[in-house]
């Protein structure tokens, strides 16, 4: 038997909030949201964790500026880095931002293993950029957070509307609690798509605006906060977040 699942809800008995950001497919901006959830709930001098799962395309690393990939202290296990006010883990310390050729039962066993040795402590939320999609790594993952409130991450496009249903249906089959659903790169001849939304019995937290300035704060997190995409994430992001 794997003693690992048990080790991993130890690893986490003392985080108060675990919000998932997860997405039916990439290239939606999921790690964007995640990351700068991360940043606004830090500004609130909340204690707030960031985990980076995407073993195939991690890049929180990049959204935050982390540059030092040296290994993490370990005492008992890994203690992230603090990178700002955030205590940040990702795959890249163990890939040095190098392609991580995985598949199969070696992704399985990488994110249990990565879940496992990690200890956060005390945290009031940690955030974690989930992989995309609704494959095993998905699966894996969800069963492995008990506790875990998801944050669904879509654009207007038909494409990643029709997977973000997939991931809700799957959410819902397994009784997991959805926070709801976030609209990004609305413009201004994006379809109305809060009621497709709503008819899947998900919350519409609310749209950010296509905002052509977010590629120039990406790397510089106080950059990041005065843009209009964090002012719009602020205004979608729920009351108890």
């Amino acid at each position: 038997m794997d003693p690992r699942p048990e080790i991993i809800k130890e690893r986490l008995k003392d985080v108060d909030k675990l919000i998932p950001v997860a997405s039916g497919k990439g290239g939606v901006g999921k790690s964007l949201i995640a990351s700068t959830t991360a940043l606004l709930i830090s500004e609130k001098e909340y204690d707030v964790g960031l985990f980076d799962l995407d073993l195939q395309g991690p890049s929180a690393h990049v959204v935050l500026g982390a540059q030092d990939y040296n290994f993490p202290e370990e005492k008992k296990g890994i203690i992230p880095p603090t990178v700002g006010n955030i205590k940040f883990m990702s795959t890249v310390y163990y890939s040095r931002d190098e392609p991580s050729p995985l598949r199969g039962d070696d992704i399985s066993n990488a994110l249990r293993e990565l879940l496992a040795v990690t200890r956060w402590g005390n945290l009031d939320y940690l955030i974690v950029d989930m992989p995309p999609g609704i494959g095993n790594e998905t699966l894996d993952t969800i069963q492995l957070m008990k506790k875990a409130e998801f944050l669904v991450a879509t654009t207007p496009s038909k494409m990643a509307l029709s997977t973000v249903k997939k991931l809700v249906e799957m959410l819902k089959e397994l009784k997991v609690p959805i926070a709801g659903i976030i609209e990004n790169m609305k413009t201004e001849n994006s379809p109305d798509i809060e009621g497709e939304i709503e008819n899947l019995g998900v919350s519409y937290l609310g749209e950010i605006r296509f905002d052509r300035n977010r590629k120039e704060a990406i790397g510089r997190p106080r950059k990041i906060l005065e843009t209009s995409f964090a002012d719009d994430l602020r205004k979608a992001l729920p009351s108890e977040l």
